[in-house]
């Protein structure tokens, strides 16, 4: 039997409820009023042969209607007034919204949180408002109805933190590796309309920006794309510009040879890339996708990603192309060349360009002046990656998120086209300070947080089950990920490590200080943050066994959620010098930002957590300006190649829109002692008029963070 739910939903027959509800109202009463369990077990049984006399499905209503009858006819007239009181009391729970409060004061831009959720998206912009209300509406909808009370109650408490809860409610994954070859050399579908290969580098470069675009809204995470599968269709553009040149000079009547007007067509070639370069950066930077902000795309800059030959020459002249317009930057309102936030770049140190002399070493010293002046690219290490990745270098999802190691029906390493199902963060502050530094009650109460996580991504991955490619045709239907019918389920992709769920984690450096009382570059103490790194590890091999899904390791960027932490720790265990007494824990295992390190000690102790993070991590390194010392950001370069997998150089890059200052822009206290961006120059500190570019969790963002990120910000100390 079926019954229909208040929101026109049918689901199936359960007389428990109806048992469970009178019991609820019994327990109220007082013994001699009350109803014996016989009674009860009578009335759910006349009320199940009612609804079976209906021949239909009844609703919800009109069942609670039947109930109160039953128990008014055994005169139970208390009773019946709990049961009565009961349903009233829920229909003013669903009535009085728990959103509407959060709503309007989006709407009015009142809500400060909100404001400082995403320093990359402006809460007063209408698209970024409906946005937000929806996704007030998802996090209500996902506490009440979609998560267990206790795994709600952890997230509340911030014992864990689960992840995008304001996407949960719809059938929406994290982050993916866009397979743009597939999209590209066999056509794809954008808004019911068909995309054929493209015949010249410029199309295809406005086709990715488009895809890109759709993409971005059809889930919530970042995605990357690879200029391996642009770089084709430059030679494609060179044959179009050869033919033209031939015509139009036999046109003209003028005699020339095969090489001159191959000289020509190459002209041509070099313009050509450079407009469909400048229209990836403009097109990211100017697209709203339907969260309210600019694509979070990555671009993947590897040049033994082709073979040998031409195709590398031409994914070398794409690469030039992009690092040159990135140093240039983009113009603000005021048509002053700054800093923007994306696309964020990655570039491959690899064999033949990491020291002088190889063949490709121009564009690596080009990379170090760009990330002097705009932050990017980040780095990622062919040598140390193929060691840690069983031979296989490839980009992350994003930031920071890395896809295991999966090989197709051919048996061939596959990356593109794979995603990930989405984070739920553990907080080993919490366990620590849950504890009372006893080691043996660490651990118990680590392996009951990693049930209470495992529950919770079970969460994430049981909500994609069941979803039907429809729901996001460019990703599952028209190759950026898969090419299913329509109709057709995503399951298989959700097993055998096809994709990825990922178990983050956060405040490693305060967790090792609670429980050792040092640091944990402390020698004497790295062994017990190593060992927390390896159960970790553990859980996700013991998970991965169980439910035959690539459960991965995954170093947090916590941006809004490092304050959040910080004050739950701070309401649950009060204010404990070097571990609660600041409004942020520390990401993932990085060293903690007030630290004094150097560049190179620092890369090097990270290097062994980072292997130990296998679904995604970063290291930085705290540099000042560096535009006049590019030797020493080459030599860093050089050390990340021979030491660890992916890392980046955090650079200043600021402009004060009101004097015209270039520099950095300082966090300073106000009257109200609340941390302010100021220009030194001239005093400014409205927010509106600077343009301030910061990364944060391996992203750049602007001056929009909240205090816990600010302060964050504040403290950092240079390690060069």
């Amino acid at each position: 039997m079926r019954i229909i739910k208040r929101s026109g939903a049918e689901m199936d027959f359960d007389a428990e409820k109806i048992t469970a509800a009178i019991q609820k109202a019994n327990k109220e009463v007082a013994a001699a009023e009350s109803l014996s369990p016989k009674e009860i077990g009578e009335i759910t049984d006349k009320v199940v042969q009612m609804c079976q006399e209906m021949r239909r499905s009844p609703n919800v209503e009109e069942i609670q209607d039947m109930v109160e009858n039953q128990i008014m006819d055994r005169k139970a007239f208390v009773l019946a007034r709990k049961y009565v009181t009961y349903r009233y009391k829920r229909a003013l729970v669903r009535k009085s919204n728990s959103t509407d409060q959060q709503i309007l004061s989006l709407l009015e831009c009142d809500n400060e949180e909100v404001k400082q959720e995403n320093s990359n998206k402006n809460p007063t912009v209408n698209s970024v408002q409906r946005d937000y209300m929806a996704g007030e509406v998802s996090k209500d909808i996902t506490k009440r109805f979609l998560l267990p009370e206790d795994i709600v109650q952890a997230h509340e408490q911030g014992i864990i933190h689960f992840h995008d809860s304001d996407y949960f409610a719809q059938h929406m994954h994290n982050c993916c590796l866009v397979n743009l070859e597939d999209m590209l050399q066999n056509g794809t579908v954008i808004s019911e309309t068909m995309i054929e290969r493209p015949k010249s580098f410029s199309t295809a470069c406005n086709i990715a920006t488009q895809s890109i675009a759709q993409i971005a809204s059809s889930q919530y995470g970042g995605q990357s794309i690879s200029l391996a599968h642009l770089a084709p269709f430059v030679d494609v553009s060179r044959q179009k510009f050869r033919r033209q040149v031939a015509e139009e000079f036999e046109t003209s009547g003028i005699q020339v040879s095969q090489e001159q007007i191959n000289q020509v067509a190459e002209l041509r070639v070099l313009d050509e890339i450079k407009k469909g370069v400048q229209m990836i950066q403009y097109q990211v930077i100017t697209l709203m996708t339907t969260n309210g902000q600019a694509p979070f795309v990555t671009v993947f800059m590897y040049l033994d990603e082709v073979p040998e030959g031409q195709l590398r020459d031409d994914l070398a002249l794409v690469t030039e192309e992009i690092l040159r317009q990135r140093i240039q930057g983009v113009k603000n309102e005021k048509g002053v060349y700054i800093t923007p936030a994306f696309p964020k770049l990655i570039y491959v140190l690899e064999e033949d360009n990491i020291r002088e002399g190889t063949p490709y070493w121009y564009l690596t010293k080009l990379a170090a002046e760009c990330t002097a002046k705009r932050m990017v690219p980040d780095y990622i290490s062919e040598k140390i990656m193929k060691q840690l990745k069983d031979g296989n270098c490839y980009t992350c999802m994003g930031c920071r998120s890395f896809l295991t190691v999966y090989h197709d029906e051919e048996g061939k390493p596959k990356f593109y086209g794979r995603f990930n199902q989405g984070v739920v963060t553990v907080n080993l502050v919490d366990i620590a300070c849950s504890s009372g530094g006893d080691m043996e009650k660490f651990w118990e109460i680590f392996d009951e947080r990693m049930a209470l996580c495992k529950r919770a991504l079970m969460c994430r991955h049981n909500r994609l089950k069941g979803t039907p490619s429809d729901v996001a045709p460019i990703l599952w239907q028209y190759g950026a990920l898969a090419r299913l019918k329509k109709g057709e389920k995503i399951d298989k992709l959700l097993y055998n490590g096809y994709s990825t769920i990922s178990l983050g984690y956060a405040g490693l450096c305060e967790c090792t200080r609670y429980m050792t009382g040092r640091s944990h570059t402390d020698p004497t103490a790295t062994p017990f943050a190593l060992e927390v790194m390896e159960r970790l590890n553990e859980a996700c091999r013991k998970w991965k066994a169980e439910e035959n899904i690539d459960f991965s390791i995954y170093g947090t960027p916590l941006e809004s959620t490092t304050y959040k932490f910080a004050k739950c720790l701070q309401k649950r265990f009060g204010i404990i010098e070097g571990v609660t007494d600041k409004n942020y824990i520390t990401n993932s295992y990085h060293v903690h930002v007030t630290e004094q390190i150097n560049a190179f000690d620092k890369l090097k102790f990270e290097a062994q957590f980072q292997r130990l993070s296998p679904g995604g991590a970063i290291s930085y390194v705290e540099v000042p300006d560096m535009t006049d010392n590019l030797d020493a950001v080459l030599s860093v370069m050089q050390y990340i190649y021979d030491n660890i997998m992916y890392a980046e150089l955090n650079t200043k890059s600021d402009y004060c829109q009101v004097c015209g200052y270039n520099g950095q822009i300082e966090i300073v206290k106000d009257s109200h002692g609340k941390l302010v961006w100021q220009c030194p120059n001239c005093g400014n500190t409205d927010q509106d008029k600077m343009n301030v570019a910061r990364r944060t969790c391996g992203y750049i963002g602007t001056q929009f963070w909240n205090q816990g990120r600010t302060q964050e910000i504040k403290e950092r100390v240079l390690h060069l």
